[in-house]
Order: structure tokens, then C-alpha cells, then sequence
């Protein structure tokens, strides 16, 4: 029996979803030549949040950091997480940029895409689907989980069908909310494994705690491959841990075989990354690194939950959580059963707030409203006529049945275009700056004229000095600078603090 493939995500997901896309390229690079050579399927490194948050708020231009990462793990499959025709962004974006970014994507040596649209309209991933497949990289057809009932386990499998008919090298089904139950993910991935001939993937969080469970239901009904990731980048919201993971699979007839250096591997890794996960603690929580039951109840992504407590709060309505929160399965049963994954689901989880503050439907949000109008894609199910009918009058325009990015009217940057716009600031006008361009302006362009974010972390010493050592003058830009070891809840740390005028 053929062992399963074990991803690492670690230098994506783990950081996205634990530490809010933080991680920066120079926290990566000590562990990247340990993860090339501990022997994981595919290293997931770039995509998802990691583009935008890494030009936004490390002012690191994008490809320098898949340059420096494939440079460091050259080995190892590298993937991605791309949304369709939104590539990383929540608007579509025509069909010369989708097929830009990704070629340029694979020359700068990104080897599989994932894939995938936030309302499952295979509409929107065929563009991006055949580029990488020109591009000489893999195409990995994303199936986004979700419960309703609409969603099915046929129509999971229905759908896997069609994803395989459309060319891709395989299935991912992608549970980003961590909701899927163990024998619900048996019944699809055995059914996709029955019916399709390409591998067969898995993604799922541990935020409801059912991720190692999940896993282990899919692993025994045949899955070809799952996303892990290394602690403290792990579990609760991230990926279940490695180590964790290859412990359950013990004597299981599936689990890879495993040396005693690469399990010390692991533990050098983690070393190294409770140093970064401790420098970014400014941008981690307790809460998302504990199981999250409200998950299961409310059925939303557990940064969706702490999102909304804080909004609720500062709208002074935190005593309508519960009524908000009910409100969700009306909006999402009216815009077609629509899965919740970013940006559905917050803008579902809008327009339930406006439902609670100004009555149902009163006040329909301009996104809710394209949702209900098509402008999106396809729902899974019909929008209520009703509500498509206000959002129409609201929005003051037309339900639409084409392809989104088709839709009459659509003002679309091409290649051309962004081409002449970076060239008239005499900026770089290479496809790889254009295609960040089209997604991000103003943040490359804050970039490109050195006046982007300087990100600083506090810095924390590896061990605790017997004595905090005397304050040590040192000239710094602004003026005199005095370095302190204070010790805060436990932890030792070293700040500098600076006289200024």
C-alpha cells in the first residue's frame, strides 16, 4: 500500500493563519535547505495572502521572495494557493493578466497551482487552469468545502469530474475553515478516488479540532496526499503539526517511513521557528491557537468569529452576536448557498450585521449585491428572486448569466495598458511588475519609490542572562539610543528606546 504524501506549508498558510502573513523572507531562509531535503511531497511557499501582505506590509517585492525561496529549496515541488480569476486579489481580471501572472509565476520556478474559486464556478478557474498547464507547471483544481443543502457529496464528486475533464492534474478538496467531519471527508475523497483518475489531494485547519481526524479518515479512504505544517505555525487555525501527525499514523499501513534525523530535522526546525513565531508575537493569539467549537456551530472560519466580536464591539452591538450570527444561514441561503471562504464570506457576514441593524434587507451591501447579481460567478444554488430583485434596484443594474469577466460594460486593465502606466512613472514595466500592478498600485508603487512600510519585530533572546546587562549607549538616526533586557509575562526581550528632538 502506497505511503501518503506529506506537504509542508509552513512558509504560507502556517504564517497566514497564525500569525497574520507576517513571516518575513528572512525568517524563512534558515529552515528552507532543512525542508528541501526532509523529503515532503510539495513545499507550499507563495500565494494566498503572502503577495499582498508581503508588498503591503513587509515592502517586499512579491517575486523577490519566490526567487529567493525556489533559490533555497530548489528540490522540492513549490506551490501556491491562486484564486481563479481573482489570481490573489477579490476582483476579476481578464484573461491576459490571469495567463501573465501565472507564466510569469512559473519562470520565476513555481511548480503547481492550486486553483480554486470562492463560489466552486469552474467558470472562473479555466483561464488560470490552461495557463499553467502552457506554463509547463501543474494545474490543481480546487474544490472549496462548505455545508448546505446544496452540497453534497455527489455534487463534490460531480464536481471533481469536471475539474478532471477540464485538464487538471489533480483534485484538491480545500476545507480553509477546518468544518469538514472525518466521515463526510471519507465519503468524498473515496468517491473522487472511485471516479476520477488523477491524484487526489486534501486541505483542511484544525480550528474545529478535526483536522488530524480528518486526515486520518481521508488517508484510510485512499487520499493521495495532505497539507501538514511545523509548530508553532501549526495546528489551531494552521495546519495539523508534522510531528503531531506522524505519531497518529503510527503502524498505520500509510504512513511514510520516517528516520531518526529527519525527526530531529523537524525539531531543529521548530527551534528556529518558535524564535520567528515569538518576534511576530505582535501579530499572533492565544485564540487561534486553541480549538474553536463556535466554529462548528456558526459554520464561519474562526478569524471570521474574532473579526466580528471586535467589529460588533465597536458598533456598541456586542449583545447581538447571537442574532448576527443566526442571520448568516438566511443571507447565505438567500445569495444561493454560497461556500464561505474569503471574500464571501465576509461579505455574508456584512450583510447579515445589516440585516440585524437595519432589517432584513433593507440596506443590501454593493458586494452582496454583485453576488446576487452574478457579478461573482455562478452560485451553487438560485438567489432568491426576491432579494436579487432589491440588490438590482439598489445597485441600479442588471443580473448578468455570463462569465464575470465578460459581463457588458466591464472596464478591464490589459497587459498593454499596465505596461504604459509603469513606463510613464518610469517604473519597471516587465510582466513581473505588471501583473503586481494590476492587483496592488498604489502599494508597488510606495515600493518602487522606497517609501513602503518598514517592518520592525521585537527582538527576543534565545536564553534568559543571569542579569540584564547596564544600558549600553549607541547612535542611532533620530538620536541617542539606550538598549534595555526587560522581562515581560516570562519572556526575555531586548528593546531600544530613543530620544527623539
Amino acid at each position: 500500500m502506497r505511503s501518503v504524501q506529506l506537504n509542508n506549508n509552513v512558509l504560507r498558510d502556517g504564517h497566514q493563519s497564525l500569525a497574520a502573513t507576517r513571516m518575513r523572507t528572512e525568517q524563512m531562509l534558515p529552515i528552507c535547505e532543512a525542508l528541501d531535503n526532509w523529503g515532503f511531497g510539495a513545499l507550499e511557499t507563495w500565494g494566498g495572502a503572502t503577495i499582498d501582505s508581503g508588498l503591503r506590509f513587509l515592502d517586499e517585492f512579491p517575486f523577490d521572495r519566490l526567487d529567493a525561496l525556489k533559490k533555497a529549496c530548489p528540490k522540492t515541488p513549490h506551490m501556491m494557493l491562486l484564486r481563479g480569476q481573482n489570481i490573489v486579489q477579490y476582483k476579476h481580471f481578464p484573461d491576459d493578466v490571469v495567463t501573465a501572472f501565472i507564466k510569469t509565476s512559473a519562470d520565476h520556478g513555481m511548480n503547481i497551482f492550486r486553483i480554486f474559486d470562492a463560489l466552486n464556478d469552474t467558470r472562473n478557474m479555466k483561464c488560470a487552469m490552461d495557463a499553467a498547464k502552457a506554463a509547463g507547471a501543474q494545474a490543481h483544481g480546487t474544490i472549496c468545502y462548505t455545508s448546505s443543502p446544496v452540497h453534497t457529496v455527489a455534487k463534490f464528486i460531480e464536481m471533481g469530474v469536471e475539474l478532471e475533464r477540464m485538464g487538471a492534474n489533480a483534485i484538491v478538496l480545500k476545507d480553509m475553515a477546518g468544518l469538514i467531519p472525518p466521515m463526510e471527508a471519507f465519503a468524498i475523497i473515496d468517491g473522487l478516488k472511485k471516479t476520477v483518475k488523477i491524484p487526489v489531494w486534501i486541505h483542511t485547519h484544525d480550528t474545529a479540532g478535526l483536522g488530524a481526524s480528518t486526515y486520518m479518515a481521508a488517508i484510510d479512504a485512499g487520499v493521495d496526499a495532505i497539507d501538514l505544517s511545523i509548530s508553532p505555525f501549526a495546528n489551531g487555525t494552521g495546519q495539523p503539526d508534522t510531528t503531531r501527525m506522524l505519531a497518529l499514523l503510527q503502524g498505520h499501513p500509510r504512513c511514510p517511513e520516517v528516520s531518526e534525523a529527519q525527526r530531529a530535522s523537524l525539531r531543529e526546525m521548530r527551534t528556529h521557528l518558535e524564535k520567528a513565531y515569538a518576534e511576530l508575537g505582535d501579530f499572533t493569539s492565544h485564540k487561534n491557537e486553541v480549538i474553536d467549537v463556535d466554529t462548528l456551530e456558526y459554520q464561519v472560519p474562526g478569524g471570521m468569529l474574532s473579526n466580528f466580536r471586535t467589529q460588533l464591539k465597536d458598533q456598541k452591538m456586542e449583545d447581538k452576536f447571537e442574532e448576527v450570527f443566526r442571520e448568516i444561514p438566511v443571507v447565505r441561503e438567500a445569495l444561493g448557498w454560497i461556500p464561505l471562504v474569503t471574500p464571501t464570506s465576509q461579505i455574508v457576514g456584512m450583510q447579515a450585521f445589516l440585516n440585524v441593524k437595519f432589517g432584513r434587507w433593507k440596506q443590501i451591501s454593493p458586494q452582496a449585491a454583485d453576488i446576487a447579481l452574478g457579478y461573482y460567478g455562478r452560485c451553487p444554488a438560485p438567489v432568491d428572486p426576491e432579494v436579487q430583485q432589491l440588490a438590482a434596484k439598489q445597485a441600479k443594474k442588471e443580473p448578468i448569466t455570463c462569465r464575470p469577466v465578460e459581463a457588458p460594460g466591464a472596464v478591464h486593465q490589459h497587459m498593454d495598458d499596465l505596461r504604459k502606466e509603469l513606463k510613464a512613472k518610469n517604473f519597471p514595466s516587465d510582466d513581473a511588475h505588471c501583473v503586481i500592478h494590476a492587483m496592488f498600485p498604489p502599494q508597488l508603487e510606495k515600493h518602487l519609490k522606497g517609501e513602503g512600510p518598514k517592518p520592525t519585530t521585537v527582538a527576543v533572546a534565545t536564553e534568559t542572562p543571569k542579569a540584564a546587562p547596564a544600558p549600553a549607549p549607541a547612535e542611532s538616526n533620530s538620536g541617542l539610543q539606550r538598549k534595555y533586557g526587560l522581562t515581560i509575562n516570562g519572556r526575555r526581550v531586548e528593546v531600544g528606546v530613543e530620544e527623539i528632538g
